[in-house]
């Protein structure tokens, strides 16, 4: 199974595709950011996320979507625009017809470090013991929706459906 893992966000969406192989380890099969140039109107950036979603799906053909669910930080005009992108990689997924599974940030620090409120630096390393790697994913954005997607795997390995969010 290959899991398409999600960080939303307006001006950095990361990315991240694993194989989650019946038996055997994980792998990493694809990485990176959607960067949208700053100052730029933002119908034009989410069309931009809209579109490059579209190609990541198209190239890497995930069976499903792991995603961050929305916590309310301090700063609500953040909080609004990564709440539009988010709304753009569950279009994107329905429109695909993708199975989409949502994590809060704290339950996917907490499956991956032992610990919620983890910082970037030890989710990246925990990312890059998980799978094996040489190095760290950078930037952290790509490393968080890595971590979302191993998540993914750690839950379903046990059949759970709760994190499930269907739009049929």
């Amino acid at each position: 199974m290959k899991i398409l893992g999600v960080d939303p966000g307006t001006g950095i969406c990361g990315f991240g595709v694993i194989d989650f192989p019946k038996k055997g380890p994980l792998r990493l099969l694809d990485s990176g950011v959607i960067a949208t140039p700053p100052h730029t109107p933002l119908p034009e950036r989410l069309l931009d996320i809209f579109n490059s979603l579209h190609d990541i799906i198209s190239e890497d053909k995930p069976d499903c979507v792991s995603i961050e669910k929305l916590f309310f930080m301090q700063n609500i005009t953040t909080g609004i625009s990564v709440a539009e992108a988010r709304g753009v990689v569950l279009l994107v997924a329905g429109q695909e017809k993708l199975p989409i599974f949502e994590y809060s940030p704290n339950e996917i620090k907490k499956a991956m470090t032992g610990y919620g409120h983890a910082d970037k630096k030890q989710m990246q390393e925990m990312v890059r013991l998980h799978l094996k790697l040489p190095e760290i994913i950078k930037p952290d954005d790509a490393s968080d929706a890595v971590a979302a997607a191993i998540v993914h795997s750690m839950f379903s390995r046990n059949g759970d459906t709760e994190h499930e969010t269907r739009y049929n």
